[in-house]
């Protein structure tokens, strides 16, 4: 491994640790505002914070292909892109509900790894759309659920209220990848992002708007859990991605960023005194092994530009 692999895979792990850790700021975000106003505020401070980013990064693009472009493709490009943020950020927005619903009824642990569901569920979902699964993905299929069953399953064979919304959440997501995976082709991937944020954004807020009360003191007193889950999980997260998947295997990439799961758990036990049993543990492990298997025989695809946890 190069120098240059090594840095990329540290980037990597410090994107993995930023997402796992943003789960422990959402749920200490519902302490202060309601769902629905922590995800337009975090979404709109990722939108701005990508805005600066974009700059950097067209600074450092080569112009020359894209100044011989006619104007006529231009434009059919910002079309796509604008499309693209668009259905990415309504995507974006559902699944992120869902997510910030199930945190009040789940722990932050639990959370990261029926989050991380969605690895497995993409590649199925892909079956309809002509693409085949390798014989990992279905052990891995099988692996998950056995893993979802200890995890989420109780004594009573009754699944939790917050297990379900981020079981939701994570199919959501899925339909969230799979809708980048088509627009990235037609545009550019970081300026997408910053518009389906703003666009995540706006139809939270307008949810906010209807159904919370939000408050300045609240939102004061929540700036940390916000400014985090914003500044760092959604607007440098998905910048340090970038950086770090460029040149790198995407299987080595995508089994370096699912480690967020783990860390969820971590963040969980230090700094929210969370504790998994046993039962749990072990269902942990099972998705855990089922996520590495089904990045093994393919590549898989590039992870939610979005804070996501």
């Amino acid at each position: 491994m190069t120098s240059r692999q090594i840095r990329q895979s540290f980037i990597l792990l410090l994107t993995a640790i930023i997402w796992g850790v943003a789960f422990v700021a959402q749920s200490v975000g519902m302490d202060y505002v309601g769902p629905f106003t922590f995800i337009c505020v975090r979404s709109l401070i990722g939108g701005l914070v990508l805005i600066p980013c974009i700059a950097l990064l067209n600074k450092w693009k080569v112009q020359a292909k894209e100044a011989s472009t006619d104007c006529k493709s231009a434009k059919e490009d910002r079309g796509k892109l604008l499309w693209g943020g668009i259905c990415c950020g309504l995507a974006l927005c559902f699944a992120s509900c869902f997510q910030q619903f199930g945190i009040i009824y789940t722990s932050v642990g639990k959370a990261g790894f029926l989050t991380a569901f969605y690895i497995i569920i993409v590649p199925v979902l892909g079956l309809f759309f002509g693409k085949k699964c390798g014989p990992f993905v279905w052990i891995g299929v099988l692996l998950a659920l056995a893993g979802l069953y200890f995890l989420c399953m109780t004594e009573s064979l009754r699944l939790g209220t917050g297990d379900i919304l981020v079981f939701i959440c994570a199919c959501l997501f899925s339909i969230h990848i799979l809708v980048i995976d088509y627009f990235t082709q037609y545009a550019d991937g970081v300026k997408m992002s910053c518009i389906q944020f703003f666009v995540c954004g706006i139809v939270s807020g307008i949810a906010m708007l209807i159904f919370e009360k939000p408050e300045l003191g609240q939102l004061l007193a929540a700036w940390k859990p916000v400014l985090y889950a914003g500044v760092l999980s959604s607007g440098a997260g998905y910048t340090l991605q970038i950086v770090g998947q460029k040149d790198m295997n995407p299987t080595v990439a995508s089994l370096i960023l699912s480690l967020e799961s783990v860390v969820s758990v971590l963040a969980g036990m230090l700094l929210l005194n969370q504790h998994l049993t046993s039962r749990e543990l072990l269902g942990c492990t099972l998705m855990f092994a089922a996520i590495i298997l089904a990045q093994i025989p393919q590549k898989t695809k590039k992870r939610r530009e979005v804070f996501e946890s």
